[in-house]
C-alpha cells in the first residue's frame, strides 16, 4: 500500500510509530490525533414534497444519488458549509435550518454527517461541481441512494410523523 500523508509528522515529516498506544513522531515525539472530518448537507423538498439529490461524479458511490453534500471546512459553518454545497453542485441558493439529524460514519470519508433542512430562495437547478446531475425525486421513486444517511434521511421523510 502506498504511503499516506497521514503516515508523516505534520511538524517535521518523520514517519509516525503506529506501535504506540497514542500515535506518536519517531523524531520529534509530538502526538498526532486523527480528527474527525465533518460532513455536511442539506435536505431540500420542493411544493410537491420531492427530494433534491445528486448524482456523485466522484467517489466515493459514484454515480449514485445523495443529498448535496460536502466537508465543513475549517473556522466554517456547520449552516454556511450546507449551503455553499448545494449552490455548488446544485446551481441552488438555500436557506439552511434546523438539524435533521447527525449520524457518526455518515458515509463516505466523513466521520460525522450533519442533516440540516433547507429552503431554496433562489438559484436555477443545474449540476456543479463534483456532482453529475441534480433532481428532485418523489419520496416513492428514489434512485439508488449512496449512503447510509441519505437513506436515513429519505426513510425519515418517508414516514408519517
Amino acid at each position: 500500500m502506498p504511503e499516506a500523508p497521514q503516515d508523516f509528522c505534520a511538524f517535521c515529516g518523520s514517519r509516525l510509530d503506529d506501535a504506540a498506544p497514542l500515535r506518536s513522531c519517531t523524531s520529534c515525539g509530538r502526538a498526532a490525533y486523527r480528527d474527525p472530518k465533518v460532513g455536511v448537507g442539506a435536505v431540500v423538498l420542493d411544493d410537491a414534497g420531492r427530494l433534491l439529490l445528486v448524482k456523485r461524479g466522484i467517489p466515493p458511490a459514484k454515480g449514485l444519488w445523495s443529498l448535496p453534500a460536502g466537508f465543513v471546512d475549517a473556522d466554517e459553518d456547520p449552516r454556511a458549509a450546507a449551503a455553499r454545497e448545494a449552490l455548488e453542485e446544485t446551481g441552488l441558493v438555500v436557506d439552511v435550518g434546523d438539524v435533521v439529524d447527525v449520524w457518526a460514519g455518515g458515509g463516505g470519508r466523513a466521520s460525522f454527517f450533519l442533516a440540516f433542512r433547507a429552503t431554496v430562495t433562489g438559484g436555477t437547478l443545474q449540476a456543479g461541481d463534483d456532482a453529475d446531475e441534480a433532481e428532485f425525486f418523489a419520496l416513492d421513486a428514489l434512485p439508488e441512494l449512496a449512503f447510509p444517511s441519505t437513506r436515513a434521511v429519505a426513510e425519515r421523510l418517508s414516514t408519517p410523523a
